[in-house]
């Protein structure tokens, strides 16, 4: 999407920059403020927070039953990023940072270490290096090609779909007017969820995969047939 760049003395900033710059700031004052909540049994806040972070973990346990608790954080910071992320286009003036390309190819980056991430501190780096020559070395280069393919393919994924999200948005817009707003805004609402939601699962999906076959590569060194 074309944007006019914002400068900092010599450094020229994008808007999608200074975007999420803010947004994690709100995000992090809305962390803060919502920690002070946890202190209160009864408070409303804690209660919300407490089902929200729960409907999360037993969605990650689903996956990965053994290393959910450490899983899930961050997959429910990502989550909770993309969707505040997808919905930034809602207000005047702005765009998603998620409709910028180099964003989303951040976030697949960010996904693509966390795999190994986790694979390594669960089973360590040799058994995780191991596994791309498993069954056989010959399947190396495809393993590699399966890494870099599908990390391109998660950022690409979700840059279209909300760019062409915002796309149709505006032409809706200015072929309607504002005859239909709520319907548009209940529409970005819903498509702003479903993407962050299609992200995370991705990602939990590669977690889960690198830890699962590292587990059985594990499982059938104990016990050789």
């Amino acid at each position: 999407m074309n944007e006019t760049p914002l400068f900092l003395g010599h450094f020229s900033l994008s808007q999608s920059l200074v975007t999420t710059w803010a947004m994690m700031a709100v995000l992090l004052a809305a962390s803060w403020l919502l920690a002070r909540q946890l202190g209160k049994p009864s408070s409303l806040g804690r209660v919300a927070a407490e089902t929200v972070y729960t409907m999360m973990e037993n969605a990650v346990r689903d996956v990965v039953p053994h290393s959910y608790v450490e899983v899930t954080p961050f997959i429910a910071t990502l989550w909770i990023f993309l969707f505040t992320a997808n919905l930034t286009g809602l207000i005047p003036g702005l765009h998603s940072p998620t409709a910028d390309l180099s964003v989303t190819a951040a976030l697949a980056v960010v996904v693509f270490l966390s795999v190994h991430w986790f694979a390594i501190r669960s089973l360590g780096l040799r058994a995780h290096l191991r596994h791309y020559l498993s069954p056989s070395p010959i399947l190396l280069p495809f393993h590699l090609i399966s890494e870099i393919t599908r990390t391109l393919a998660l950022a690409i994924r979700l840059f279209g779909n909300i760019m062409s999200l915002e796309m149709a948005a505006l032409l809706v817009l200015l072929v309607a007017g504002f005859l239909v707003p709520v319907p548009l805004l209940m529409l970005h609402v819903v498509e702003a969820l479903i993407q962050a939601y299609i992200f995370g699962v991705l990602a939990l999906l590669y977690i889960g995969s690198g830890l699962e076959s590292l587990e059985k590569q594990k499982s059938d060194q104990r016990n050789p047939s």
